[in-house]
């Protein structure tokens, strides 16, 4: 029988020699702990002032409720497998139970960023048929947008359906641990690495370039927009800002995305074709650097959202006073 057991992530067995065991517990207890905070308020305060505030149901708002709603996701299930990992180094439910939790953790923790990044992408053309075609109904309308929506997780559901397969709880060296048993499952007509190449490429980098190619659009319309009269100057004004405070917003999530997942992406890739370096205390420190962004992304959004947007700021001092 074929097994990558790990007692971190993804199959692969990070060695702990170049960290301090106490410290790194202490600090990844910390820090993961500060994520899981700012993440649950952050997230929970943006849907609440899209809920409570009819002016911000548009679609691009309810686009990023649904990012906040798979941002959620991601600190609720990370937090207790950190925590485990750290303190306890093995998986703590056995029987069926245990192999379920094992499938949902990662299954559900993978599908948080592949619903995010299609969200991305909605905002972008839906900003971009608002911006280089305002006379045109708009391409995600209020109906069409709970569809879109439902549409993003079937998407993210359907292209993480192997892992939930793959993953089960074994017992390793007298210590359950859940793994990804990827050929023992699935065969080998499909290769795991083949299956994560198509992730990558297909769920990041064509989603980001496309998003790109959009926001760059969006840019050039505004930028060649001019006033047609006088009388229409505050009316257009206030539009064109309107529009740039938007395009700022959207493109800081974007930004912060790339940022955040760029380097995941570049270990996933290193962890595919380059084992031999997995046990250098270098590729281990870039581990924890590339793991601990992408975890942040989660917590980041909602901090983006209510520096870039007025609406939101606006919106979360009516929320607490109704209560004051």
């Amino acid at each position: 029988m074929s097994t990558n057991v790990t007692k971190t992530v993804n199959g692969i067995q990070i060695m702990s020699s170049c960290f301090n065991p106490a410290a790194e517990r202490i600090g990844k207890t910390f820090a993961y702990c500060l994520l899981f905070l700012v993440s649950l308020v952050g997230n929970s305060f943006i849907g609440a002032v899209v809920y409570r505030t009819k002016t911000l149901r548009k679609p691009i708002n309810v686009l990023i409720v649904n990012m906040v709603v798979s941002d959620l996701l991601y600190p609720i299930f990370l937090l207790p497998e950190k925590l485990i990992t750290l303190y306890s180094g093995s998986w703590l439910v056995s029987g069926p139970l245990g192999q379920a939790l094992c499938k949902l953790d990662y299954f559900l923790r993978k599908t948080s960023p592949a619903v995010s990044i299609q969200s991305l992408g909605l905002i972008a053309v839906d900003r971009f048929g608002a911006v280089v075609f305002p006379l045109r109904s708009p391409l995600i309308s209020s109906e069409r947008c709970r569809f879109v929506i439902l549409a993003t997780w079937i998407n993210a559901f359907a292209v993480w359906v192997p892992e939930l397969f793959a993953r089960k709880v074994i017992k390793y060296r007298g210590e359950l641990v859940c793994v990804r048993q990827w050929n023992d499952t699935l065969g080998k007509s499909l290769s795991y690495e083949n299956y994560a190449v198509a992730i990558i490429v297909v769920f990041l980098y064509a989603p980001l370039v496309l998003i790109g190619l959009l926001y760059f659009g969006i840019a050039l319309k505004i930028k060649s927009q001019k006033i047609p009269g006088e009388q229409s100057v505050n009316t257009i004004a206030k539009r064109l800002k309107a529009e740039r405070n938007v395009l700022k917003m959207s493109s800081a999530i974007v930004s912060g995305f790339i940022m955040c997942w760029l380097p995941y992406s570049i270990w996933w890739f290193l962890t595919l074709y380059s084992s031999d370096i997995l046990s250098s205390c270098g590729f281990q420190y870039f581990t924890g650097f590339a793991f601990f962004l992408a975890h942040s992304n989660c917590a980041i959004n909602p901090i983006i959202c209510f520096v870039f947007c007025r609406n939101y700021r606006q919106g979360l001092k009516n929320f607490f006073g109704c209560f004051f």
